[in-house]
């Protein structure tokens, strides 16, 4: 507020008014996506917005309940709940307390990187089971019938039997469908124009009608409590905190991998930068305020966000002025949300996720790295049959599997000189390079460690028998060593013996100091002596040619 401009205020409240138009309806429909009564949702806005204001680094972005977020808190809330709404309001209030909690301590100790364990395609098949999970439990709202829950076949089978027995409602299905072709049409043709809002004033406006005249066979919000919640602690046993960690863990790691991505869209188009463990601490205050004003877990909105700045946001007084904006309809007026149709959030709510699901991004992955395009898929059917903490935590799995096989088994070459060329190559790309007599350079692309320690010693022996002429000095190129471990040491002790016995030197050539640091603390320095070592692969064929006179000539000594 120091460097406030008051040329911004216009801006800022313009901005805010237009984000109340849109927060309401998304707020309101994410909640009924999360197993919770819609006004939930607005409550979960509120105080958030304004906590971010508070702490939050970055200039406009815009927290709120997420599409993304949905499935994962009802996937968590409703089984424990026991078709209770007090019970899962509760546990949705503790469940955001305890993601504010993981937020808060990522953030002090500094460690938003553990959010990387959401790779690429981890994020690719848990964004497309996702917007496909709340689709599939939007269908129901969109035909005017009561939500169902269980697996995505139990609900498959449930909208089965909601069509069989007659309970779809026409007017709610011209109703959803409408709403959905017209945001459709108006984000495709009208990207500027305030789709949510146009599409909500009118559905509502045209529902007010027809409950005048006498249409009943239409399911709307009702009459939603008048003011704002009373700060509350949830109620919950110590076994509901033990069955809630694991999935507020896997929120905070959502919400800071779609955070981080966004306040630093964000701050690159204004050259600016943003302290991504605050971003957390703010992301888990926000949290918090929600947990205690019955609310549920938030995040930052990749969809709202660009709706503040299209409408002129420059600060975050934008986010004061949206929670304003709700704070009044909530305290003056209430009754205009009363004849909004519960088809109309569902639309809202699957046009959403129509907006963040990436099937052309999975699809590319397959292009791309087959390996990779798999775990994406199994991180999809994981979420989609098994759910959503046992599909993340299924696709983190592989992922680990797939980092650990690599490195156990990482790439090796036997590098050889190419006429016309600087450096040193691998044979297998280059056939027709020369190497020099009684010497094998051999590269090795990974820390040295327990895992590859015996893979290590297997490769350089196999360089040894498949040269072409007998070996005096075996050089590793050691570039990539970055580390090597007490039991990667004794397998190098080990072929050290055994290059003893073949009458071969083991030289290392680009290995970084700390590393031989490390070596000589080992106790290997009767074998790897500083003689041992070279600074390139280059000067350590140079050390070999003037101690072994071989009948040899490089290319660039004509």
């Amino acid at each position: 507020m120091r460097g406030y401009r008051r040329e911004w205020l216009g801006h800022d409240l313009l901005a805010g008014l237009v984000l109340t138009a849109v927060l309401i309806p998304v707020g309101m429909g994410y909640a009924q996506a999360s197993g919770l009564p819609p006004i939930h949702g607005l409550y979960a806005t509120v105080l958030p917005l304004l906590a971010y204001a508070l702490f939050g680094p970055s200039r406009v972005l815009v927290l709120g309940p997420d599409s993304t977020l949905a499935a994962v808190i009802a996937a968590i809330i409703v089984p424990l709940s026991a078709g209770s709404p007090g019970r899962a309001l509760a546990l949705a209030g503790a469940l955001a307390l305890l993601t504010a909690a993981f937020q808060v301590l990522l953030g002090l100790a500094r460690l938003g990187m553990v959010a990387d364990l959401l790779s690429k395609p981890i994020r690719l098949g848990f964004m497309n089971a996702i917007a496909f999970t709340v689709i599939i439990s939007q269908l129901p709202g969109l035909m005017g019938a009561r939500g169902v829950s269980g697996s995505i076949p139990d609900r498959v089978v449930a909208l089965v039997a909601i069509v069989r027995d007659g309970l779809v409602s026409p007017t709610a299905v011209a109703f959803g469908l409408g709403s959905l072709v017209a945001l459709l049409l108006l984000r495709r043709w009208r990207p500027r124009w305030p789709a949510v809002l146009l599409v909500v004033v009118a559905a509502t406006a045209l529902s007010a009608l027809l409950l005048r005249h006498g249409d009943a066979d239409l399911p709307i919000l009702g009459t939603i409590p008048r003011g704002l919640p009373l700060p509350a602690w949830p109620g919950i046993g110590w076994h509901d905190v033990v069955a809630l960690a694991p999935g507020a863990l896997i929120i905070a790691l959502l919400s800071l991998a779609d955070t981080s991505v966004l306040s630093r869209t964000l701050a690159a188009r204004d050259g600016s930068r943003v302290d991504q463990n605050q971003e957390m601490v703010a992301l888990g205050l926000a949290n918090a305020a929600a947990g205690l004003f019955q609310g549920f877990p938030v995040s930052s909105s990749s969809s709202r966000t660009p709706v503040a700045e299209a409408a002129g946001a420059r600060t975050q007084l934008t986010g004061v002025f949206g929670a304003a904006g709700i704070v009044a309809v909530l305290v003056l007026a209430p009754g205009l949300l009363q004849t909004m149709p519960i088809a109309l959030l569902s639309a809202v709510v699957i046009v959403a996720c129509l907006s963040f699901a990436d099937p052309k991004g999975l699809w590319a992955l397959r292009r791309q790295r087959r390996v990779e395009f798999l775990l994406a898929l199994v991180c999809f059917a994981g979420v989609v049959l098994l759910g959503v903490l046992e599909g993340i935590g299924l696709g983190i799995g592989l992922s680990l599997m797939v980092l650990i096989w690599n490195t156990w088994h990482p790439y090796s070459a036997v590098l050889v000189r190419v006429d016309g060329r600087k450096g040193f190559h691998d044979a297998l790309r280059h056939p027709t390079g020369r190497t020099v007599p009684g010497l094998v350079l051999f590269r090795w692309d990974a820390p040295l460690f327990f895992a590859n320690a015996e893979v290590f010693r297997e490769r350089a022996l196999q360089a040894l028998d498949e040269a072409p002429t007998p070996t005096v000095w075996l050089v590793v190129a050691a570039d990539a060593m970055t580390d090597i471990d007490t039991t990667a040491a004794e397998s190098l002790g080990e072929l050290m013996a055994e290059l003893r016995q073949r009458q071969v030197q083991l030289h290392l050539a680009g290995l970084k100091g700390p590393v031989r640091d490390r070596l000589f603390h080992y106790g290997l320095t009767p074998d790897l002596t500083e003689a041992r070592f070279s600074p390139t692969v280059g000067a350590a064929v140079n050390l070999y040619r003037a101690t072994h006179p071989v009948n040899w000539k490089d290319w660039d000594e004509d």
